[in-house]
């Protein structure tokens, strides 16, 4: 038996941005809290969003969101919302500020601990009644969390986990294109490879759900075919609408689950230190689990490379290995600062995480060692 659930309501195009004021009045929502975070504040992302909303509900910002969210970070901007009496939330920016504000949804219509709602803790089923209204403003095109039914937040202990159901999901996506023309190079890559590996990881996961598969297919020759113009060229308008629908297919598919490059990285973005970027360990991650994957998935490799325009006969990996070092991404774990002593721990991270049961080929303690030390370089 296969359950098939999609999904929410998307405003997607250049000018979506000027659809957030009647969503929210959708949504009954007139004192949202604005989430987001510095950069989107400096590159004056935030006042562009301000000029779309009458100045009656602007009611109360949020901008201390971290690189990788938190659960002090949830219960700070849990109370600006509680202070404030806001009655929703709208989060811009990229995976990070749309997290963090699921995690001030949830909590606004849940008690604390927040931990009890994690995934991998039997949380589930305790997410028992519908988040505040959340509308989320992705700015870059990468994570595909404007859709996704999952938030990924650092506990105060340390551990990163996730938070998943459909109550989580945002209540609508506006997904505009013109915000992420000034997407510098680096994030351009970085968070395109993210989307990419999500919709390779959808495809190559065991779980049957056929929609998520062609969403998942199309949304990888899209990302494929786009990325490095948009890297190169980020004035490209085409270019940067193929990334964000890619990142959105990717997002799409996480009904199917993801895999073991995502139980890697997501221990791995949990370190406090160094501070590192999801989509980058995405990046250099994922050659090493397509290898380990290789022989356990029909012919998914062979389908992905047509959806990419490769050669039937093409080495996936080594053809993201090529693309990773053409977009001027980093090679190895060990480049970006990652140390050997912490490799144990990140072992245990990746057979706890909720994305190692839908990885295609199941995975050992021995295996992940493994695929780290392939990872590290």
């Amino acid at each position: 038996m296969a359950l098939i659930n999609y999904l929410t309501r998307i405003q997607f195009d250049f000018g979506a941005l000027g659809m957030l004021a009647e969503e929210l009045k959708e949504l009954n929502v007139t004192r949202p809290l604005v989430v987001t975070d510095e950069g989107i504040v400096a590159a004056g992302v935030l006042d562009k969003v301000r000029e779309k909303l009458p100045s009656a509900i602007w009611s109360a910002v949020f901008d201390q969101t971290p690189a990788n969210p938190t659960e002090a970070a949830v219960k700070q901007a849990l109370e600006v919302y509680q202070n404030q009496e806001c009655d929703g939330i709208v989060a811009v920016g990229g995976g990070s500020p749309i997290d963090l504000a699921k995690g001030v949804a949830l909590l606004a219509t849940h008690p604390e601990p927040l931990s009890q709602y994690a995934f991998i803790l039997g949380g589930a089923p305790r997410i028992t009644v519908p988040s505040a209204p959340l509308a989320a403003v992705p700015t870059t095109a990468g994570t595909g969390s404007e859709v996704g039914r999952a938030a990924l937040l650092t506990l105060d202990d340390g551990r990163k986990l996730g938070f998943i159901g459909p109550h989580i999901i945002p209540d609508v996506a506006i997904c505009d294109p013109e915000l992420t023309l000034g997407l510098p190079p680096y994030l351009t890559a970085a968070t395109g490879m993210d989307a990419l590996t999500h919709c390779i990881e959808v495809f190559l996961s065991p779980r049957i759900n056929p929609p998520a598969d062609a969403i998942a297919l199309d949304g990888a020759g899209r990302a494929m075919r786009n990325i490095e113009r948009a890297t190169t060229e980020g004035s490209d308008r085409d270019a940067r609408w193929q990334m964000m629908m890619a990142s959105l297919q990717g997002g799409m598919g996480f009904q199917k689950g993801l895999g073991a490059v995502h139980a890697m990285s997501h221990p791995l973005g949990g370190l406090a230190e160094p501070v590192l970027h999801h989509g980058t360990l995405n990046a250099v991650i994922l050659p090493a689990v397509l290898r380990f994957n290789a022989d356990s998935c029909d012919d998914k490799y062979q389908r992905l490379a047509a959806a990419m325009n490769l050669s039937p006969e093409t080495d996936l990996a080594s053809t993201i290995e090529d693309l990773n070092r053409r977009l001027g991404l980093p090679a190895s774990l060990r480049e970006i600062g990652v140390s050997d002593d912490v490799v144990p721990g990140m072992v245990e991270g990746a057979l706890a995480d909720h994305s190692n049961a839908t990885n295609p080929r199941p995975t050992s303690t021995e295996d992940y060692q493994a695929l780290f030390a392939a990872a590290m370089g």
